[in-house]
């Protein structure tokens, strides 16, 4: 069976995956780096390492179906299905274990509408979802840290701290938003009981704040352009791998 889309014509690349040839050329050329494309015993993929990692991104950036994808790589549903589930965790994004003295962090959460409902929850979309926060560097925007999925009606001051994103940044200076409060992340002020307005220079500090802290949501809204992070319909690990490769491949976009 042949299929319609190959990584060997570049001009399937962009839309399929949210790269450029170019940095996809980085990506793989990283992968192998990795160990990612070993030689195994048996029956060896039907696919070359370039067109699996093009079908695994195309799943993420498209969400169409196993039946679909599998119809336009030219393999079978099983193939494809076995695909991104050994090529997630290698997709996944190496989370940062240093950071500068002086740098400054962002965390927040996002909902990622999750069909598994063994790790999802109803949560104020409305719908299950998994709670997922996600750290990026303040002056780069790059993602730095995901923490591990978690149901969607945690809230994000508890999935700060059980989802391993807190222990990931260590002692580096993050700043949130007011749902964190009591965290110890850099928050924005917040009126005392009794007062009716905030001082002034508490107004301009909560300002620059907002506009600092705007950051994540804009690195939020590149993130969700992969599709599947509207409507994840994977099981178990498969969202959290799906978080940490779609990080990785936004950081791709931003580095070149």
């Amino acid at each position: 069976m042949t299929g319609v889309i190959t990584a060997s014509e570049p001009s399937w690349i962009a839309p399929f995956s949210g790269l450029s040839p170019r940095q996809f050329g980085k990506l793989i050329t990283a992968l192998r780096r990795e160990g990612a494309d070993p030689v195994r015993k048996g029956r060896p993929w039907s696919l070359p390492l370039e067109d699996r990692v093009l079908l695994t991104a195309a799943y993420w950036r498209t969400n169409l179906t196993l039946r679909q994808l599998a119809l336009l790589f030219g393999t079978s549903k099983s193939a494809a299905d076995r695909i991104i589930d050994h090529l997630g965790p290698s997709l996944a994004l190496q989370q940062r274990r240093r950071f500068r003295k002086d740098a400054v962090l962002i965390v927040d959460g996002t909902l990622v509408p999750t069909r598994d409902h063994t790790i999802a929850e109803q949560s104020k979309n409305y719908r299950y979802s998994t709670n997922h926060q996600v750290v990026i560097d303040a002056d780069s925007r790059l993602v730095v840290a995901v923490g591990r999925p978690l149901p969607g009606n945690r809230n994000d001051c508890k999935a700060w701290e059980l989802s391993g994103a807190k222990d990931a940044v260590r002692c580096a200076t993050v700043i949130a938003d007011g749902g964190y409060r009591g965290t110890g992340l850099v928050i924005p002020h917040r009126r005392e009981r009794g007062q009716t307005e905030l001082p002034p220079w508490k107004e301009e500090h909560n300002a620059s704040h907002r506009k600092v802290r705007a950051r994540v949501e804009h690195t939020f809204a590149r993130m969700k352009s992969w599709k599947i992070l509207r409507d994840c319909r994977l099981k178990g690990d498969g969202v959290h791998y799906a978080m940490l490769g779609i990080a990785r491949l936004h950081n791709l976009t931003l580095t070149g």
